[in-house]
């Protein structure tokens, strides 16, 4: 393990630690079974974001350890769950909805099991994606399904993969509103030749295109061997095939 591969798998641990704050507060916020704690819940939720969007950004890039990435990976798709369920939260307050005990109650339960969801089901999650990735069978069968039903079109039965869910959430807790897939163009050939996926998003301002999103995606997928660049338009041109 090189110094700045350790040094930064130190720095997502601290991050980690602290988040263990992020949870009591958001615990006891939702214990209360308010609809009035929502700018607080909102503004927690913030912080939690801004530290995993660090991790994503800045740190994790650098690790490359599989037991390492397992344990960072396997705590993120916590993170990212709780985000949704707090997230699914907010909405009903934006829309007055009344929620009863039981929805209260799944979300308490929920972060009381943070560490058997980590260790069972999201483990399991990763290590069969990080194992999918780097068994290069499983990689050379999954362009084939992928080519295949890219070039029949026939998308009625196919599932997005969680590569594309994963980018997707990931955008969206930035900002974007929708995220596409398109299929590179001339044009996008010219800027990388062997360019199989065009992303692009919008954002809440349909004037204004972030390019953080840009940017943060684009670490996400370097992170997982992929060439990416982002184009003078912030559409991100990458060599992976990915599906709408």
């Amino acid at each position: 393990m090189s110094y700045i591969e350790k040094k930064y798998f130190q720095k997502i641990i601290e991050i980690f630690d602290n988040l263990k704050k992020s949870d009591k507060t958001l615990l006891d916020l939702i214990k209360q079974k308010s609809l009035k704690k929502a700018d607080d819940i909102s503004t927690e939720l913030a912080s939690v974001n801004r530290n995993l969007n660090l991790i994503l950004g800045k740190y994790y890039p650098e690790i490359k350890d599989l037991n390492d990435k397992l344990k960072i990976k396997s705590i993120m798709k916590f993170y990212y769950d709780l985000l949704d369920k707090f997230t699914d939260f907010l909405r009903h307050v934006e829309n007055f909805n009344r929620l009863d005990d039981r929805y209260y109650d799944s979300i308490i339960t929920f972060i009381h099991d943070k560490e058997s969801l980590i260790n069972n089901k999201y483990r399991r999650i990763v290590s069969q994606e990080l194992m999918n990735f780097y068994d290069q069978k499983s990689r050379e069968n999954l362009e084939r399904i992928l080519a295949s039903k890219m070039e029949s079109k026939n998308r009625e039965f196919f599932t997005i993969g969680s590569l594309e869910e994963e980018i997707k959430k990931i955008a969206k807790i930035n900002g974007a509103t929708k995220i596409v897939f398109n299929k590179p163009e001339k044009k996008h050939r010219s800027e990388m030749k062997d360019a199989k996926t065009v992303i692009s998003y919008n954002c809440k301002d349909e004037n204004k295109i972030d390019d953080k999103i840009a940017i943060i995606l684009k670490n996400f997928l370097k992170s997982k061997n992929y060439e990416v660049i982002i184009n003078k338009n912030s559409e991100l041109i990458t060599n992976v095939k990915l599906l709408n």
